[in-house]
């Protein structure tokens, strides 16, 4: 009788403590609160590389001082023309510490600039036409996702041809000019490999002294020619388009 006493007093101990031990046992077995998985976000890069066209316009300004002073050459003047200009650029970027972007580029369009027969004094006239410009140039900006604002500058290249009209004759002379350039664009990102940019360029050539050779009648009987100062400047502003590689365009990403 003791024996089935003392079963019933364990066996109820036992459950008790079980009882007691569950909320225990069930907060550590707990299932734990849903968390929303990370989601990746695309960060557009400018690194790498590209190549591309673009089209404009062009307007130039030459200032000429004929260095022979006498009653018909002596004598400074300016000539004005403008005309659409298009070609090629390529280049790599590099983006660091953030939105950072430097850069190099290399551009060359065609152009057909063209003063003909300008009547400066009663003696001559003169014709001029550029027809190409080019550079090497470096670049920095900065980037905000997918739009690009920059400068650039470097050395840059002209070819153009010049000629005086007299009435016994002409003086010519054709001539790539050095100078430098400096300019300001903004560039967007359409795709993850096609950009479209807006930019505008200024080029200074100095002042280069060319000599004319005249024929093939001397000019006012000067076998020899005369030399003259030409200083140039340029205004270019385009638009162009680039097709990107090289790079990880659209491969980076950053947590949610």
């Amino acid at each position: 009788m003791g024996c089935v006493v003392m079963k019933k007093i364990l066996l109820a101990t036992v459950s008790f403590a079980a009882l007691a031990a569950a909320p225990a046992i069930a907060a550590d077995l707990r299932v734990p609160a849903y968390r929303q998985p990370l989601v990746p976000i695309y960060v557009f890069s400018w690194t790498g590389c590209y190549v591309g066209g673009n089209v404009g316009g062009v307007w130039v300004e030459k200032d000429f001082t004929v260095l022979v002073p006498d009653e018909f050459f002596g004598g400074s003047f300016s000539g004005n023309a403008s005309s659409v200009a298009g070609g090629l650029q390529g280049g790599c970027n590099y983006q660091f510490a953030g939105g950072w972007v430097v850069g190099i580029q290399g551009d060359y369009d065609w152009t057909d600039a063209h003063l003909g027969n300008g009547a400066f004094f009663a003696n001559f006239a003169d014709s001029f036409t550029v027809k190409s410009v080019a550079s090497v140039t470096g670049r920095i900006g900065y980037a905000w996702d997918r739009i690009l604002g920059y400068v650039k500058g470097g050395v840059a290249w002209e070819r153009d041809d010049i000629t005086f009209f007299f009435p016994a004759g002409f003086a010519s002379v054709s001539d790539t000019r050095t100078g430098g350039t400096v300019g300001i664009g903004v560039e967007y990102a359409f795709t993850n490999w096609i950009t479209g940019f807006a930019e505008y360029d200024y080029y200074n050539f100095g002042t280069n002294s060319d000599n004319f050779g005249c024929g093939p009648i001397a000019c006012f009987g000067r076998s020899f020619g005369f030399p003259v100062d030409i200083k140039e400047t340029k205004n270019v502003f385009k638009v162009g388009v680039n097709f990107l590689f090289g790079g990880p365009h659209g491969a980076l990403f950053g947590p949610y």
